[in-house]
């Protein structure tokens, strides 16, 4: 059985190389990408063939998605990839395999026994539909944030950025971004979904008033009933305290 490993790292290569020497001296490893362009060229090289393919799933160049949009694989494929959090429901289809870095000799037997076992037909459908949904999830805990915010002032428009702001706070039905600097802006947009854009390791909803930046507190007070007060920079025209229901989320968020 010819064997291709497609990673880039050259320790995990040579792991993953030495693996298949002590459990499986039946496999040739006939090549090594690094790429998806390499692979790519490898794959349409006449004369280059492969049975197996173990696939890290981050390339140098880009996802090893881009090579089945690109390229008719008709190999078995056992994915390699230290994404623990989506591999098992991603790769866990069809005649596709996963190892989950760092693996051991036992799971490396059996990702290459089941697909010796399989059947010699292989779903492209299969890993395409897997990969999709890896990308996705991918995608979304990769969320960005919002950098910017744009509001107005007068005839002017104004973008203040994300890092230059200290709190947001609501006084009656007007809602107001206060910068690093004192600098208030009126905003109309609800505190919902203000913190729906933001870094939620950066900002948090103290009460349902305030909004804060973790960089702007210079203290916290305790006060009666076991609440907080933040003590902020710039100082605020009110006391920020902590609604009681959310201070060990509070305490838990700034650790």
């Amino acid at each position: 059985m010819k064997a291709l490993i497609v990673e880039d790292e050259k320790l995990a290569q040579q792991t993953l190389q030495r693996a298949l020497e002590r459990n499986f001296p039946d496999i040739e490893v006939v090549a090594i990408t690094e790429s998806v362009k390499g692979t790519l060229a490898w794959l349409r090289t006449p004369g280059n063939t492969a049975d197996l393919i173990f696939m890290d799933v981050e390339l140098q160049d880009g996802s090893a998605f881009e090579i089945f949009k690109q390229e008719t694989i008709t190999a078995k494929v056992i994915m390699t990839t230290a994404f623990d959090k989506y591999a098992v429901k991603a790769f866990e289809a069809g005649s596709m395999d996963y190892l989950l870095k760092p693996y051991d000799d036992e799971a490396l037997l059996r990702a290459v026994s089941r697909c010796q076992a399989a059947s010699e037909n292989f779903d492209i459908n299969v890993i395409l539909s897997a990969m999709q949904r890896f990308a996705r999830e991918r995608d979304d805990d990769r969320k960005t944030y919002r950098r910017r915010f744009i509001v107005r002032l007068g005839q002017k428009i104004i973008p203040i950025e994300t890092s230059d702001i200290a709190y947001f706070y609501v006084e009656g039905k007007s809602k107001y971004i206060v910068k690093n600097d004192g600098t208030r802006y009126f905003f109309d947009q609800q505190m919902e979904s203000i913190l729906d854009d933001l870094d939620p390791q950066v900002f948090f909803r103290i009460s349902r008033n305030f909004i804060i930046s973790s960089y702007a507190i210079h203290g916290i007070e305790r006060i009666y009933g076991g609440r907080l007060k933040i003590l902020m920079t710039p100082p605020p025209e009110t006391d920020m305290i902590v609604a009681r229901s959310r201070v060990s989320d509070f305490m838990a968020w700034l650790a």
